[in-house]
């Protein structure tokens, strides 16, 4: 079983790390995006609360 330490610490790192990972993923918030009609992030808190910013745009490819 010795022989064996160094590859169960390693495995044992890797799942803690992954579990890590998939905990702080899980917790982060979403931006609503595309919410009440706009086209972009809209900003909720600041300054600049109300403001649309970063509009996303599709180019037509109905071009006739």
């Amino acid at each position: 079983m010795a022989r064996h330490t160094k590859l169960l610490e390693n495995f044992n790192k890797k799942k803690t790390l992954e579990k890590k990972q998939m905990t702080l993923f899980s917790a982060r918030k979403e931006v609503e995006i595309n919410g009440n009609g706009t086209t972009g992030y809209k900003v909720k808190a600041g300054p600049h609360k109300g403001m649309v910013l970063g509009h996303l745009t599709t180019k037509s490819t109905n071009n006739w």
